[in-house]
């Protein structure tokens, strides 16, 4: 019998500055998740409160909060699910170093999620995946807007992007 986790992973909502609220595609998706994790601009505890309704959330700021989020949440944090420890972040940098910097930020963690440059992003890198999520509100160049979920078997995880149709 397998242990799986299901996590909705979640960047850059930028409310109400981009958005009323978080998108009603984005809370589909994580309809059926146990934890969401944020990583950073959330900009006001709205969104933690708004998420909450689907699932406990762990969240770290980003570089736009609100007064409010710059107090109540840390720059970064790690967390253990199913055996799998996930370093949660919202800038890791240019991506030429993503890995370099996930591994120095947190050496014991087999997921970094970060956050940042609304690009959508899951790669294993020689045992360590990466994984920023996009925007769920704010998709520059990107043809959508973007969440992710990650999903834990055994202790591995593996990342699915879902764009927000």
């Amino acid at each position: 019998m397998s242990d799986t986790h299901r996590i909705g992973v979640i960047s850059d909502t930028h409310i109400p500055t981009h958005a009323p609220r978080v998108p009603d595609a984005a809370l589909r998706a994580f309809a059926d998740v146990e934890l969401i994790l944020h990583a950073g601009d959330l900009s006001s505890l709205a969104v933690l409160n708004q998420l909450s309704a689907y699932a406990p959330v762990e969240a770290v700021q980003g570089n736009v909060e609100l007064p409010e989020v710059q107090a109540a949440l840390p720059i970064k944090r790690e967390i253990v699910v199913g055996g799998c420890a996930i370093g949660l972040i919202h800038i890791l940098g240019e991506r030429a170093r993503h890995a370099r910097t996930a591994r120095r930020e947190f050496p014991a963690a087999r997921v970094v999620i970060f956050g940042h440059s609304h690009i959508p992003y899951a790669e294993d890198n020689a045992g360590l995946l990466l994984l920023n999520p996009g925007s769920a509100t704010v998709r520059r160049a990107q043809p959508h807007c973007t969440v992710a979920i990650l999903t834990i078997t055994d202790g591995q995880p593996r990342a699915a992007i879902l764009p927000l149709l």
